[in-house]
């Protein structure tokens, strides 16, 4: 809740207390007076010695205008008014996000302003199950294997912050429903919060199959086919302008990659800068994103983290999902075909039921024996990355990554290049 709705539900609140005392100070003044005693007279008479000349007095209120405080310029100033201040003070408050994709439960421990709360080791109570720790201290704690249904989860006391006073009731998914996870950039790491050279780790299953037919120049496209690249940080700065100069038709740029150590989502370190250098010179672009999910909820947080890092850009080509090796010990390359292939079709299923196009990036080795392709190629855009002068690939494919070693103007060193069909 930002300041200015929070302001507006105090400043609700104490109109409604208002509201009320003034309703029961009128109906004590119904009530009749002792004129025979003269006691109603007296007390009257001492009200009326401490009352300000010209300010009209009712029931012991000022003015009948409960709002009356909303044209006071002072009251606003914390300053002037330290109860005020006392009220919107918002230093080290806390409160949790919660989600569920299946049977599990993530719970953030954000500050006032959204931010997760690092460094601090919290505990959340779990209605009827018990207490669970922020063993790693990144401000997030996630239950696995729940029973569907709902729960209370409370945010324990911490030393030195505020936690809400009441516990939080959610609703524990039975099903994955492929659908974004709201929140889920909290989540999402820059490469300064991390060990990029261990993280991003991904190995081109590609080079295993290359011949000495590779074709490496910028191929002439078709009247059914267009040429472009693929890029991310490792290409560094790109001369964009350049790069369009040069014949590049498309850009596939990465938006980021799941850690093969830790798992944590990571954006690209050039990925905003890509993206508008692209729009900037008019390249029509799609993204891909290195996937190291091991099953279909980290799946459907690997789409919803792109999903909410390309909503301010337009693309014209689809979404894809980068499954490769990681070297041989990352936290993925052990999964089986069919796990694998669960993982890739979740992605694409969040993507699409987000109204975008989506796919499926591999090598011919990765597609023949690491993945079930009948159950992807039907439904999903298909990349194929296979570097030789005629693909051996027997499968279908709408676009090809036929080198990792193109040379073009505008981007230093080696660059993938891509063949479009339409």
């Amino acid at each position: 809740m930002d300041s200015k709705v929070r302001l507006v539900a105090i400043l609700t609140s104490l109109t409604l207390i208002l509201a009320v005392l003034l309703l029961v100070l009128l109906g004590n003044g119904d009530r009749p007076s002792d004129s025979k005693s003269g006691a109603g007279q007296k007390a009257t008479g001492e009200n009326s010695s401490a009352q300000t000349p010209g300010v009209q007095y009712v029931n012991g209120q000022i003015g009948e205008n409960l709002s009356a405080f909303l044209t006071d310029e002072t009251f606003f100033d914390q300053e002037v008014n330290p109860a005020l201040e006392a009220v919107l003070d918002d230093s080290n408050r806390l409160s949790i996000v919660t989600t569920s994709v299946e049977k599990d439960l993530r719970v953030q421990i954000v500050d006032s302003d959204g931010i997760p709360v690092t460094g601090e080791c919290f505990f959340v109570k779990l209605e009827g199950l018990g207490e669970y720790k922020d063993l790693d201290k990144d401000g997030v704690i996630y239950i696995g294997d729940l029973d569907a249904g709902e729960y209370y989860v409370e945010l324990l006391p911490k030393e030195g912050y505020k936690v809400p006073l009441k516990p939080t009731r959610i609703r524990v998914k039975d099903k994955v429903e492929y659908l974004a996870i709201e929140d889920i950039s909290l989540l999402l790491k820059t490469e300064a919060d991390i060990d990029a050279q261990a993280e991003d780790s991904g190995v081109r299953e590609a080079l295993t199959d290359a011949d000495k037919t590779e074709m490496k120049e910028l191929q002439m496209p078709t009247g059914k086919s267009r040429v472009g690249i693929d890029v991310s940080r490792w290409n560094e700065q790109i001369d964009w302008d350049k790069v369009k100069n040069a014949g590049v038709e498309f850009a596939i740029i990465r938006a980021g990659y799941r850690g093969s150590v830790t798992g944590s989502l990571v954006v690209d370190n050039c990925f905003e800068q890509n993206m508008k250098g692209a729009a900037n010179s008019n390249i029509p672009v799609g993204v891909y994103f290195f996937t190291q999910a091991v099953n279909e909820v980290e799946a459907v947080e690997e789409a919803s983290a792109v999903l909410s890092l390309i909503r301010e850009y337009e693309l014209e080509f689809p979404v894809f999902i980068d499954t490769e090796g990681a070297g041989g010990n990352g936290r993925a390359d052990k999964l089986d075909a069919q796990t694998r292939t669960l993982v890739c079709e979740a992605f694409c299923r969040t993507i699409e039921n987000a109204g975008y196009r989506a796919g499926v990036y591999a090598s011919r080795n990765w597609y023949n024996n690491n993945l079930i392709t009948k159950n992807l190629e039907q439904q999903y855009f298909i990349w194929l990355a296979e570097y030789r002068s005629t693909p051996l690939y027997q499968g279908y494919y709408q676009m090809w990554q036929y080198t990792s070693k193109g040379v073009i103007d505008g981007i230093e060193g080696n660059v993938d290049i891509d063949i479009y069909y339409e």
